[in-house]
């Protein structure tokens, strides 16, 4: 199709931008051929006019679709131009945090000056293996490649790694080596690969340094061959160096530093053993501060010191050799401070006695006098004399510097050597794999001669690297039968003739170097006048007539000619040399002793270096007679051999390309910079490939892929069988110009943009099929709406008009009703009205009139009281006034009366001095009582008619009398009342006065008192509320006490099954830990074991003569073959190497410290292990305890406790002396061994070999003697109870008296001896327990004591204390007491329990032991009895009954037995047709038979043939999973056996009574089911590699790649390295493929008989694996992140499920296993756009590590258009969110993780007594008893 037709509307198109360099656009309308201006409209919304150039009228380039951004590979994308490429870096760098993309062949990676967790060995281990278009870009998958082609195509490799200062070239070299070295290992015990990587710090210290663009940057280049040998090991590297930048020595520019080595020096000036060099700091040393930037943060260069320090010690560079290079380098510090003064224009000198000169003729050994002479002069040499001649101050310095550059060049020579030398190669070797460090294209404002030198190289890298890809593309198209046509490309021969060729720059350079007065003014004329307007690539600049430009394959660059010469020529005075070379310093002189070699460009070091690099120096022109002539080659022709020959080397090679690119020049983390990205990626190659790439047929698909993706795009008639054919004709049909793809045999190939254009038909193609079904589904959708609406609508108009006519007869019936209510209610109302006017009215009236009325009367009544408050005022005035009127008349008569009577008293008085008086008074008188008479006449009348009167009257009185009488008391008493209040009211007036005074000083005090009352009041409110809420919190407290008290035991009990499940579950936790630590180390042991097999196997085919067999008497039940056991001196014994376990064995003496060394090896694995078991016992004791409460047993006798020491003690020192003589033999023996003397088969040899078993013999029977004397002596001593040694004497001899051989006796004294030995210093051990034990006691009474204190003090503050406080506090304290106590019986219990269990079996065993001995019958102990091996046999003779259940064998059939039933089972067989474990079972009944005659020889033997059997087979066929799960199955079976008929109760309860009387009954196997436990948990390990390694090839393939689902997940396009097709090819794995392997697992441990608990912990096992796998390959692989492959995985999870349910595992862990999976499938589909979302996320993938979540957000990617990218908030959003959570940083599963296996314990219900042995097992010699 037209070009022109894909910028239609709403194309995107890349346009020029000076800033962003390229700025994306979006077509506003159609292009049509002719226009002459695009309407585009920016991404900020700005619409933008772009002119088309008139002449070319070439459009902007396309933008790929979004579904291609972010790929892999970039030759992936549609489009292949540079805005495509420099865009997709961005996308990954920026928002997917990914450094590492691939470009075709080449590997570019940018540099993120950031730390990141993706080098580490979970990393290494996943591309391990790996193909490189299979896993997410990465340094390792280039290196795994070319290791891999190393190994497969029988071809060297090199990878190139090249790019700016600061790029990260380095570091990505060093981590290539490390990849390496991880996955290689050495083929010694050298440790080569540590040296390897130990050479990168020495030489960054030498030859890096801090530069205004990095930090660390090296400045010279290096190729580093590392050697591999057949088995493609590591044995050895080799260094290459190349054009030194030795100005640095002298100078460095603004901001930047010399070499690192010189900084550290500097720093480690105040070491002890620096004291000599006379150092200090860095700013003091000319050559160290003129960068004026002696510090680089964040790096200590007294640590870094140290570190290089150690390289070299770990390189073999010695002290002394050290410390002489830092001499040297001191030294070259103290001669830049070495200053000039001018005598005149032509001549100077050095001033005397100068400092810095003194202390570099000190440090190198010269004369002061001759070097200060040859400082400031010169030699000139002519043909017939020679002249000294002096030199000018700027010359003097010069030289100087030159000196200082010449030094430092021979030392980083001289250094190199050595390091070549260290990684020399000591076997021969196989092929190598080269690293190539190399600066990249270099263009700076100045550029000189290096920059030019530099250039130069990257010319003929990138001629190399553009021949390269050219080939490739030609081999791919010819592969492919592919018509191939010449793609022109760009070739820099021309560039490369105009600087190597005759007459080219270099040769002009070397010319004008050789004239006596060549200049570079009179050079630059040379290049003018040779090369300018002749050479296309020659240019000269206008302004300047001494530098020229040379366009160079990335860009032009000027090259200032001045120093061009003087670099070339590189001079250095003959005459300083020689003053160098007579130094007393041995290291200086061999620096110049290796110059000639080193300057020599064709030959190579003795370590295989090329040193034809600017290290190379040579000296000043001498004369003619004693120069040679490789002193006159130059620094460019130099450079130009070394050159060349690198370039054959990699010609010779195949090459792997990293280019590495700087994102900024400011080492910002993750920020890009477009500018300075595109300028490196077109300096170092990168879009030079992708325009030869895109020149071709870029694209590139499988039939199967095609047809896949494009599916859509056919009809179902297009379809045919034949898949091939099917996209021809599609492709004919969409693409109608065949020149834009051609059909391979195996793949379609599309030129540039085509695929693009079929994204864009398929995306037209499911739009329009989203449009039709959307609109489909739409109408579909309205239409049911609608008729939904007009039903519904309908409905509810007749609703509403039922509704309305009904409302509207109701309204009709409501208006009738109305008129009614209204007529009556208007009636009603005015009635109402009226009613209540007229009722007002009245009410009115009635109010007005009563108020007129009560006025009326209320004036009468005024009126009246007026009147009669006026008739008692007038009348109280009146008598006021009648009262005072009548006393003043009163008192006016009584004075005038009184006055009158003192008148008539003197007349009295007179006349009583007279008689007339008397007289005139008795005539008064009589007259008188004359009157009188007639008065009382008169009155007697009166009388009379009175008291008629009275009579009357009395009675009327009598009646008044009473009425008076009455009145007058009622008088008396109102008047006493009256008095009575008048003396109250006095009284009360009086206290109403007082009060008033009470009551002003109350009220004054009531204030005060309402105060504080108030105040009271509130406090007494508060506190009453206090006491209330004390009072309710002390009955809450109070109830709370009570119940606690009441439930105190039962709490208490709750908490401590609590305490005791927690503990549980820690202890299984921590269980597990020790069990997978003890499973490592068994893995790790029996890795060491076969090891010793095959160098065992390895001696044996070395020895030509064959040595005679010899079995030595076994002293221990695992002499023969077994290597487990507990016993550090007994793995000590077995491990020595004259042992000979089998007849045919043969040793090699001269493997024999190699034997030694791994001897040695094995014993400390074994002591370890048993540590290991220690602790492993003890934690499994806990867990039993914890389960069930066992009763506690009777505490052990003193007397066995003594005899189980005293045996200890004896087996030890017996142990130890066979060790020390056996040791002694064979040191003898190795150490006086010739070759005909110690030959295998020489009669020395053999000789001494009899004497070393016949000692063996002869202590192993004195052993065994002496134990059985001294088991009598402590049986006897326990059963009379001696108090003297007398007694004991006595009774040992009458047990010697009852010996008959004389040697017996003597050896019994002997033994006698011994035991008195032994028995002293038993009885200081009982005395110093003693001691001890009252030590204990007087702390417990102290302890005691304290208590009782304590308690008294506690109670003394108790009782101080309220009630309710004293109650709480006493019941705290009673509580604190209890749990103390609790707790400390809990620990005595435990210890007690762990005390019963060490002791139970040896109860058992010396109990029956000691009660026969008791009973004389001594007899019964055979001298095998009595062993130095942890198991305890016992001296029990067998029962007198007849046994059933059991097999007999003779001895001499105990080989073929092991045979038949192990070596040559076959495990088919058995499992169909015979009942499972029958092996196990005949095992297990033939060690019946021989405990029942009570051989413990014969159980020893079996046992240990069995398990050495097993190994046997499991070692010849371990990689048969039938036969290891067979195996593992029997194995487990026996153990069972041992365990269920022990005879130990706790494996005793399910066994019917027939079984119980078929349990052993001579011998406890307990440290032989350990033996064969740790077999197990090998054989177990063992079948779980297997499995690894059945399941390994098939998970990624059938979890990831294949879909299981079709047409879910489309295939996107992919680039030049293809992925692995996810459509199922034959021979391509499926799920199908990995449950029917799951199938046939889970059949054949059934048909074997495995425990189901074993199963589960195998299936578990699996499961793990298949998620691990699957997890680890999905976060490396970016194309697998997507939604319909999370759809895939999650489908197929559920058909894992699925298997679960239907073999009923789903509760053996395996669905737990396979969380994290499912997590991350349910990440790839869950919506990831909003806060919620986020949370949701967080929330649901607990399973998974953050870096997990984050690195599956990064590597999301859409498969279609209609998938939406990741945002990069959002995933920082998520980091927010889970920034708290405390999980590993490790990105990876452990794939290789193993859960430890344990064995539950399940008998069989089987009775052994109807086992039938068939005949197909040919155990024809065994009979059943």
């Amino acid at each position: 199709m037209a070009a022109s037709e894909l910028y239609t509307k709403y194309a995107r198109v890349w346009i020029p931008d000076p800033e962003e360099v390229w700025k994306s656009a979006e077509l506003l309308k159609d292009y049509k051929p002719g226009d002459k201006v695009l309407q585009l409209r920016l991404e900020e919304g700005k619409d933008l006019e772009y002119s088309l150039d008139p002449k070319t009228k070439e459009l902007p380039p396309l933008r790929n679709p979004d579904i291609l951004v972010g790929e892999n590979d970039l030759t992936a994308l549609s489009y292949l131009h540079e805005p495509a490429v420099l865009h997709n870096l961005k996308v990954r760098f920026i928002d997917s945090k990914l450094i590492y993309t691939y470009c075709g062949i080449v590997l570019v990676a940018i540099n993120p000056y950031e730390q990141l967790p993706i080098y580490g060995e979970d990393i290494i281990n996943a591309y391990s293996g790996q193909n490189m278009g299979d896993m997410d870009p990465h340094i390792f998958a280039v290196a795994e490649e070319a290791y891999k082609q190393m190994a497969r195509d029988e071809r060297n490799q090199s990878i190139i790694v090249s790019g700016e200062s600061g790029a990260g070239k380095t570091v990505s070299a060093k981590y290539a080596m490390r990849y390496f070295a991880t996955v290689s290992g050495s083929a010694s015990e050298a440790n080569v690969e540590e040296k390897v990587l130990a050479s990168n710090p020495i030489m960054e210290s030498i030859g890096n340094a801090k530069t205004t663009r990095n930090d660390n940057s090296s400045r010279f280049g290096k190729y580093i061959e590392i050697g591999f040998d057949k088995r493609y090991r590591i044995i050895g590297a080799n260094m290459r160096t190349y054009l030194l930048e030795k100005s640095r020595v002298v100078f460095q520019a603004e901001e930047e530093r010399n070499y690192h080595i010189f900084y550290q020096l500097c720093a480690s000036a105040a070491l002890p053993e620096f004291k000599t060099l006379r150092l200090g700091n860095a700013n003091y040393f000319h050559y160290t501060k003129q960068g004026g930037s002696p510090v680089i943060d964040g790096v200590n260069d007294a640590k870094e010191m140290v570190n290089t320090r150690q390289a070299c010690t770990l390189l073999g560079i010695s002290d002394t050799y050290q410390m002489g290079i830092f001499r040297i380098l001191a030294g070259i510090l103290h001669l830049g401070n070495v200053e000039f003064a001018s005598r005149d224009s032509d001549s100077c000198t050095v001033p005397p006695k100068h400092e810095p000169l003194t202390i570099f003729c000190d440090l190198m050994g010269v004369e002061y006098e001759e070097m200060a002479h040859w400082l400031c002069h010169r030699k000139l040499a002519t043909a017939t004399e020679t002249y000294i001649k002096p030199i000018s101050k700027l010359h003097a310095i010069n030289a100087r510097d030159a000196l200082a550059k010449h030094i430092y060049a021979n030392l980083f020579n001289w250094i190199v050597d050595h390091v070549n030398k260290a990684l020399h190669a000591t076997v021969k070797q196989h092929s190598f794999i080269g690293v190539l460090d190399i600066y990249g294209f270099e263009t700076f404002e100045i550029n000189s001669f290096e920059q030019f030198c530099i250039n130069y190289a990257n010319e003929k890298l990138q001629q190399q690297f553009n021949m390269h890809v050219f080939k490739l593309e030609q081999e791919e198209y010819m592969k492919e039968q592919i018509p191939w046509t010449l793609i022109d490309f760009y070739d820099n021969q021309p560039c490369i003739n105009l600087i190597e060729a005759k007459m080219g720059v270099l040769d002009l350079l070397d010319e004008e170097c050789k004239m006596p007065k060549g200049s570079d003014d009179t050079w630059a004329q040379k290049l003018y006048n040779t090369h300018l307007n002749k050479c296309a690539l020659f240019e000269k600049p206008r302004l300047s007539n001494k530098a020229f430009i040379i366009k160079h394959f990335a860009d032009k660059v000027e090259y200032q000619c001045e120093g061009f010469l003087e670099k070339n020529k590189d001079t250095v005075y003959e005459e300083q040399i020689k003053v160098l070379k007579s130094s007393k310093f041995k290291l200086l002189p061999e620096l110049f002793q290796d110059e000639e070699k080193v300057l020599s460009p064709t030959s190579a070091t003795p370590s295989g270096r090329v040193p034809l690099s600017r290290t190379a120096v040579k000296p000043a022109k001498a004369r003619p007679g004693q120069a040679s002539k490789e002193h006159k080659k130059t620094v460019g022709h130099q450079f130009r051999n070394s050159l060349h020959l690198l370039m054959e080397t990699l010609n010779a090679t195949t090459p792997h390309y990293v280019r590495c690119i700087k994102p900024n020049d400011f080492k910002f983390p993750f920020t890009f910079d477009e500018k300075r990205a595109v300028q490196q990626l077109r300096a170092c190659g990168v879009l030079e490939t992708i325009r030869i790439s895109a020149a071709g047929f870029p694209s590139r698909w499988t039939y199967q892929e095609f047809f896949s993706r494009y599916r859509v795009l056919m009809k179902q008639r297009d379809v045919l069988s034949d898949r091939k054919q099917t996209c021809k004709n599609v492709l004919e049909k969409l693409i109608l110009d065949k020149d834009k793809y051609q059909f391979g045999k195996t793949k379609i190939f599309f030129r540039a943009g085509q695929v693009a254009y079929l994204e864009k038909i398929r995306a037209d193609k499911l739009r329009a099929a989203c449009i039709r079904i959307q609109k489909t589904i739409r109408g579909w959708l309205m239409r049911k709406k609608y008729v939904r609406m007009r039903k519904a609508a309908i409905t509810i108009q007749r609703h509403v008009r039922g509704y309305q006519a009904r409302c509207y007869a109701k309204f009709l019936r409501r208006t009738r009703a109305a008129i009614t209510i209204q007529k009556f209610q208007r009636m009603y109302v005015v009635r109402k009205r009226y009613q209540c006017m007229r009722d007002a009215t009245i009410a009115l009236q009635a109010l007005l009139r009563g108020y007129m009325a009560r006025n009326k009367y209320q004036m009468m009544l005024r009126e009246h009281k007026s009147i009669i408050i006026q008739k008692h005022i007038r009348g109280w005035l009146a008598r006021v006034h009648y009262r005072r009127t009548l006393k003043a008349i009163v008192y006016l008569q009584c004075c005038y009366r009184r006055m009158m009577a003192k008148r008539e008293l003197k007349k009295l008085k007179i006349e009583a001095r007279s008689v007339e008086r008397y007289k005139k008074l008795h005539i008064g008188l009589e007259n008188k009582i004359m009157q009188l008479q007639r008065k009382i006449d008169e009155q007697n009348k009166e009388y009379k008619s009175l008291l008629e009167k009275l009579s009357n009257l009395e009675i009327t009185y009598s009646t008044e009398t009473e009425k008076l009488r009455s009145d007058v008391e009622r008088l008396r008493m109102s008047e006493e009342e009256a008095k009575n209040a008048t003396n109250r009211v006095l009284s009360l007036q009086e206290e109403i006065a007082k009060l008033r005074k009470e009551l002003h000083q109350t009220q004054t005090e009531k204030k005060t008192i309402e105060e504080r009352a108030d105040k009271y009041k509130h406090e007494t409110e508060q506190l009453v509320s206090e006491l209330k809420e004390q009072n309710t919190l002390l009955k809450t407290e109070k109830e709370e006490l009570n119940r606690r008290i009441h439930d105190q035991a039962k709490e208490i009990t709750e908490t401590m099954e609590k305490k005791l499940v927690e503990e549980t579950k820690q202890l299984e936790l921590d269980l597990n830990d020790e069990r997978l630590r003890y499973q490592n180390l068994l893995n790790e042991f029996s890795r060491l074991e076969e090891r010793y097999d095959d160098l065992k196997d390895e001696m044996n085919l070395m020895v030509s003569i064959p040595k005679p067999g010899h079995k030595r008497t076994d002293s221990t039940h695992s002499s023969n073959e077994s290597e487990y056991t507990f016993s550090s001196e007994i793995t000590e014994a077995e491990d020595l190497p004259v042992r000979m376990e089998e007849p045919s064995e043969k040793k090699a003496p001269l493997d024999m410290s190699l034997f030694l060394k791994l001897q040695k090896r094995v014993t400390e694995l074994e002591q370890e292990k048993q540590s290991l078991q220690d602790e492993l016992d003890r934690k499994e004791e806990q867990a039993l305890r914890a389960k069930a409460k066992e009763e506690e047993r009777p505490p052990m006798r003193g007397a066995e406790l003594e005899y189980e020491s005293l045996k200890r003690q004896e087996l030890e020192s017996e142990n130890k002396k066979l060790k020390n003589e056996l040791n002694e033999l064979q040191k003898a023996l190795t150490e006086t061994r010739s070759p005909e003397v110690t030959a295998p088969g020489a009669p020395a040899y053999r000789v001494l070999l009899d004497q070393l078993t016949s000692v063996s013999e002869e202590l192993e029977v004195r052993k065994e003697e002496v134990l059985i004397l001294r088991s009598q002596l402590v049986s006897q001593k326990e059963a009379i109870q001696p108090k003297n040694t007398m007694t004991d004497a006595t009774i040992l001899l009458e047990d010697v008296q009852k010996m008959k051989d004389k040697g017996e006796i003597a050896q019994a004294y002997i033994g006698l001896k011994e035991t008195n030995r032994l028995l002293e210093s038993q009885l200081q051990s009982q005395k110093k327990s003693h001691e001890n034990e009252l030590e204990s006691l007087r702390g417990e009474i102290q302890g005691l004591k304290e208590e009782n204190n304590r308690q008294q003090q506690l109670l003394a503050q108790n009782l101080q204390l309220p009630p309710e406080a004293r109650i709480e506090a006493s019941l705290q304290h009673e509580i604190t007491r209890l749990t103390n106590e609790n707790l400390d019986l809990m620990e005595q219990l435990e210890k007690q329990d762990k005390t019963v269990r060490k002791l139970k079996k040896q109860l058992k065993v010396f109990a029956k032991k000691i009660g026969e001995l008791e009973v004389g019958q001594m007899e019964n102990i055979s001298p095998g009895q009595i062993i130095d091996e942890p198991i305890r046999p016992v001296n029990i003779p067998r029962k007198e009954k007849d046994f059933q259940g059991m097999l007999e064998y003779k001895k001499e059939d105990e080989q073929k037995l092991v045979k038949n039933l192990i070596l040559e089972l076959k495990p088919r067989g058995v499992a169909v047709n015979l009942i499972p474990g029958l092996p196990a079972y005949i095992l297990f009944m033939c060690v019946r038979h021989a405990d029942y005659l009570n051989d413990d020889q014969k159980v020893r033997s079996l046992l240990t043939s069995t398990i050495n059997g097993i190994k046997k087979v499991l070692k010849k066929r371990g990689d048969d999973f039938e036969t290891v799960s067979f195996w593992l199955s029997n194995t487990c079976r026996f153990l069972h056996c041992l365990k269920q008929y022990s005879g130990e109760e706790g494996f005793m309860k399910h066994n019917t009574p027939r079984q119980n009387e078929h349990c052993l009954t001579n011998f406890d196997l307990a440290e032989y089911r350990q033996v064969l436990s740790d077999l197990a948990i090998q054989i177990y390990q063992q079948l779980v590699r297997v499995l690894e390694n059945i399941l390994q090839p098939m998970i990624v393939s059938g979890m990831l790649e294949h879909e299981t689902i079709q047409g879910v997940s489309g295939v996107k396009p992919t680039g030049l390295r293809k992925r692995t097709s996810s459509i199922a090819d034959e021979g391509t794995y499926t799920l199908d493929s990995i449950i029917r392997q799951l199938n046939s697992f889970h059949s054949v441990m059934c048909q074997h008989g495995m425990d189901p608990e074993l199963i589960k912990q195998v299936v578990k096992q699996m499961f793990y694996i298949i998620g691990a796998v699957t997890l680890n390959n999905l976060l490396l692989r970016k194309d697998m992140c997507s939604w319909s492959k999370g759809m895939q995985i999650r489908y197929n999870v559920s058909q894992l499920e699925e298997w679960l349910r239907d073999k009923n595992l789903m509760n053996s862990g395996a669905k737990e296993t396979l969380e994290p999976l499912i997590q991350a499938a349910q990440l790839l589909q869950v919506k990831k756009k909003t806060d919620e979302d986020a949370e949701a996320i967080c929330s649901m993938c607990n399973a998974l590590t953050t870096a997990q979540i984050v690195k599956v957000l990064n590597l999301y990617t859409p498969v279609n258009e209609f998938e939406e990218r990741v945002l990069v908030s959002f995933i920082r959003t998520i980091q927010m969110r889970l920034r708290d959570r405390k999980d590993s940083p490790q990105l990876l599963m452990d794939a290789k993780h193993i859960f430890p296996v344990t064995f539950p314990f399940n008998p069989s219900s089987l009775a052994l007594e109807t086992i039938q042995i068939p005949a197909s097992l040919g155990l024809g010699f065994i009979s059943r008893v």
